[in-house]
């Protein structure tokens, strides 16, 4: 699998910390994360070393998503997210061949101030059916947050 850096970046007009909390409070999630899967939420803890996963409702009555673990938690300027498996109808995998294939996996997002306003930086690895996913979904996601935290 030919895996590659994924690099995603917003200025937002809004304090660090209100950048952090919108991202990663419960109700603003939600809205944010909308492009990925109109009905994304996440279970468990932002805290280092915790686990936590990140779910969608797939409309039949399962969820899927995926297993994580918080690598690193720097409030209000780096979190690491290690991406451990898939969840399918609410069963973790990390252990198939399919997962194994690229876990572990990080995504990382890095807030600094720039003259009154915060950067979002994301960056992960992905292959190119996941770049090209992606490519429109976190400028949406991005927009978004955004918008919230510039209320």
């Amino acid at each position: 699998m030919n895996m590659k850096k994924l690099e995603y970046s917003i200025l937002i007009n809004a304090p660090r910390e209100k950048v952090w909390q919108t991202m990663f409070d419960d109700s603003t999630y939600r809205q944010w994360t909308k492009p990925f899967h109109e009905a994304s939420y996440f279970e468990g803890s932002w805290d280092q070393g915790a686990e936590i996963h990140f779910l969608a409702d797939t409309g039949d009555g399962n969820t899927s998503g995926m297993h994580a673990r918080i690598k690193e938690n720097r409030y209000p300027e780096y979190i690491s997210i290690e991406h451990l498996g898939t969840i399918s109808n609410g069963v973790v995998d990390t252990t198939s061949d399919e997962v194994k294939a690229w876990a572990p996996a990080y995504e990382n997002y890095t807030l600094k101030e720039v003259n009154g306003q915060t950067r979002v930086s994301i960056d992960m690895m992905g292959d190119d059916d996941t770049a090209a996913m992606l490519a429109g979904m976190w400028p949406k996601a991005l927009d978004i947050l955004k918008e919230l935290c510039e209320q």
